[in-house]
């Protein structure tokens, strides 16, 4: 059974930073490619950040320069550190797993506000 666990998320600052993590089982992470993407109230769900199964990165326009997509093949964990967050990055978060062939999986989503 394919899980993944969202975890990190929270209530911060404009121009603070949060850490968000995505543990992974019942898959074959070293192959997939992970993912994370963000839905805000009203909005449709948006790539955020992706890396591949060798380590290359792609990044939204609206997060460059700010977030940092990072895995961890012996914790099969993928993270999103996001710094100098915005108002705007306010949404629930969902990290994604994407084999080479088939379809993807989801996690449950973390919600992350910014906010004063």
């Amino acid at each position: 059974q394919v899980q993944l666990v969202e975890s990190g998320g929270g209530l911060v600052q404009p121009g603070g930073s949060l850490r968000l993590s995505c543990a992974a089982s019942g898959i074959m992470f070293s192959v997939y490619a992970m993912a994370w993407h963000r839905q805000a109230p009203g909005k449709q769900r948006e790539m955020v950040a992706t890396i591949t199964s060798g380590g290359r990165t792609n990044y939204a326009d609206a997060v460059k320069g700010r977030f940092t997509i990072s895995r961890d093949g012996a914790k099969n964990t993928v993270y999103l550190q996001m710094n100098s967050l915005k108002s705007e990055d306010t949404a629930v978060y969902y990290c994604n797993a994407r084999p080479p062939l088939g379809s993807s999986f989801w996690g449950q989503g973390t919600q992350v506000t910014v906010s004063s």
